[in-house]
């Protein structure tokens, strides 16, 4: 099982990843993989550089929601298409199970999909953290799939008003580790607010490092109440 709270298993048929805007300076998954690679993990051989792993096309999931890449991005320019089309087939190969894929490169998704079908048990998403970000949610928008969903974590600004047609679901969480930057309670309720006036699933997964009070402490004691309630609502599929 997997220990992000909105998913059941990570799978990562492509590790590493290269640092692209803000919300990628404290990176969990650069510091993991390096970790890894200092443990003599096989996988992570090349620590955080762009890597595709072949064997991983005969993975077999055992959840029905599985996260791909949760330790890089799809999507990486350097990440070629037949790899792509490999990956897509695994997908396609288990339809009763949801693929949620969530990319920083979301040009490079759409420029993907402008050739292939989106699979139908394929949940695609954008990670957004500020607004300088935004435009990723525009591009989302533009290609033809099910299900698009957008992930704000780590949340570094308010985003002030959000164009949310043909979004599906939310995601917000505050950065973890020992350099993590502050998200205030403000710009956690305005998105909730702007989900619930859109009738939009809203999961707020953590506060990370900096709690609902603005005091730094471990990201267990900070939780992940809002307003004194859990927030974990899921697309209807």
């Amino acid at each position: 099982m997997s220990k992000i709270e909105w998913t059941g298993k990570t799978w990562n048929p492509v590790t590493g990843c290269s640092k692209t805007s803000e919300g990628c300076r404290n990176c969990y998954a650069e510091k993991m993989a390096i970790r890894l690679k200092a443990m003599g993990q096989p996988k992570y051989q090349n620590g955080f550089e762009i890597t595709w792993h072949e064997s991983e096309l005969a993975f077999t999931p055992k959840s029905n929601l599985v996260f791909v890449c949760s330790m890089g991005d799809l999507f990486h320019n350097k990440v070629p298409y037949e790899f792509i089309d490999g990956v897509m087939g695994v997908i396609r190969s288990y339809p009763n199970s949801i693929f949620q894929i969530l990319t920083k490169r979301p040009k490079n998704m759409k420029q993907y999909f402008s050739i292939n079908t989106v699979p139908s048990n394929a949940w695609l998403g954008v990670s957004v953290e500020n607004r300088l970000a935004l435009s990723r949610i525009d591009r989302l928008r533009e290609i033809d799939t099910a299900l698009r969903f957008i992930s704000f974590e780590p949340l570094l600004s308010d985003v002030e008003t959000l164009d949310l047609r043909n979004i599906h679901w939310v995601i917000v969480g505050g950065e973890s580790g020992s350099k993590a930057r502050p998200m205030q309670k403000e710009w956690v309720e305005n998105i909730h607010k702007q989900c619930q006036q859109a009738n939009i699933p809203f999961f707020f997964k953590q506060w990370g490092m900096y709690g609902e009070d603005g005091i730094k402490r471990t990201k267990r004691k900070n939780g992940s109440l809002l307003n004194g309630k859990i927030w974990q609502e899921m697309p209807n599929t």
